[in-house]
């Protein structure tokens, strides 16, 4: 695909990343279900593997998927709000580059014309796209959840970072992953 070659060869914001530019995404013309994130981590800026980290395996316990299945492009898509590392603050890695998703989100997203679902974890992929939110915070945009569908799933970061969140709103587990999980068979077509 010729906008995949076109990404993997973006220098754009090369002047602001501190270890390059690498940019770790998946599109296939096939896709069903598209994941925006953040922005790579070191792990997977080292292993230019989308998802392969803690976080991924967190996100793939909440989707009910396998790694094969996650993995399989046909099925998954990932399109980070930042293609590249940023690069590490003072509290954890920098926000993604703002550059990234108006350049090349549009473009990608029309050439997966078989999208079913879009989920946008964390905060920069759902300020992004959910412009207009009536919620004013991340929880009660992902309690309300519903509110998005059926184009759009917001969930929170699964960084292993996110644990107080978690057991602080354990309604997240009960009642959002197994909402979850049904969307995402259903998108993907296993019974």
């Amino acid at each position: 695909m010729k906008l995949t070659q076109e990404i993997r060869e973006c220098t754009h914001c090369e002047a602001h990343l501190p270890m390059g530019c690498n940019p770790v995404f998946e599109i296939h013309k096939n896709s069903k279900i598209v994941i925006i994130g953040q922005a790579p981590g070191i792990v997977v800026h080292r292993t230019n593997i989308g998802w392969d980290d803690k976080s991924g395996d967190n996100l793939r316990r909440w989707l009910g998927v396998t790694r094969e299945q996650f993995y399989t492009p046909e099925l998954f898509a990932f399109l980070p709000m930042g293609f590249c590392y940023p690069g590490r603050g003072k509290s954890g890695d920098l926000p993604p580059r703002p550059e990234c998703a108006p350049k090349w989100h549009n473009l990608a997203l029309a050439s997966m014309p078989d999208i079913e679902l879009i989920l946008l974890v964390g905060k920069y992929a759902q300020d992004y796209y959910l412009k207009d939110n009536p919620h004013r915070t991340l929880t009660e945009t992902v309690r309300h959840y519903a509110d998005f569908l059926p184009r759009h799933f917001p969930l929170p970061h699964p960084s292993p970072r996110n644990n107080i969140w978690m057991k602080k709103n354990d309604w997240f587990a009960k009642s959002i992953l197994p909402e979850l999980a049904t969307y995402i068979h259903k998108a993907i077509h296993v019974k």
